[in-house]
């Protein structure tokens, strides 16, 4: 079974050594929508709140300072509850 990898708070040294400041940004307003990873995604919570939830009925709550790895072929439903705004990388 796939899961998902939260490391709370992510540390500075971390962030420094992905050069997570230079990916990319996505932002997105309060609201619920499916998503599905085709490819492994890492993420840094910037801004926001938000519920992942499987179809499994598995939950993770994800928040700012979090830094968050989808892995290849997780399927969800994001309920973000407060604007979230990450940097992201897809793939290895």
């Amino acid at each position: 079974m796939v899961k998902v990898i939260i490391k709370s708070p992510c540390s500075a040294s971390v962030i420094i050594q992905y050069g997570i400041k230079n990916w990319p940004i996505w932002e997105c307003a309060p609201s619920n929508f499916p998503c599905n990873y085709n490819e492994k995604e890492i993420c840094l919570i910037i801004e926001g709140e938000a519920n992942i939830k499987t179809e499994a009925g598995e939950s993770y709550f994800i928040k700012s300072g979090d830094l968050v790895e989808f892995p290849e072929g997780f399927s969800c439903e994001w309920q973000i509850i407060k604007s979230i705004k990450k940097h992201f990388r897809v793939g290895d």
